[in-house]
């Protein structure tokens, strides 16, 4: 299994971005799938993950500003990110996850989100 994630970049602080995560093989359907986000000095956080039966899950700091999304047919996971803070500056990483059963636990190479103030 492989996921790729693209759509970083620079962006003035209050512009929006929308990273993808588009996964190989045949998980994507039956997985969790999630945004983290790593700062430099800091540890890496959740940002939003979405199950496979669509139900989403915010971290308290995107919340009214983030939205997680997927496309089970392209099996794709979106984030869409709006009025974007310099706090929101990271590397953002796609992980693929089952936690029961099959289980299986995958992560994305990085995507940088520099948000300039």
């Amino acid at each position: 299994v492989q996921l790729q994630a693209s759509g970083g970049g620079l962006v003035q602080a209050g512009g929006s971005l929308r990273l993808s995560c588009a996964a190989s093989g045949s998980i994507f359907s039956i997985a969790t799938m999630g945004w983290y986000r790593q700062a430099l000095g800091k540890q890496r956080e959740l940002v939003a993950d979405i199950t496979s039966g669509s139900n989403t899950n915010y971290a308290d700091s995107v919340k009214g500003r983030f939205t997680i999304s997927r496309d089970n047919a392209k099996s794709t996971v979106y984030l869409q990110m709006n009025s974007l803070k310099a706090e929101d500056t990271a590397v953002y990483y796609c992980n693929a996850r089952k936690i029961s059963g099959f289980r299986f636990d995958y992560w994305g190479q990085g995507t940088l989100v520099t948000v300039s103030s």
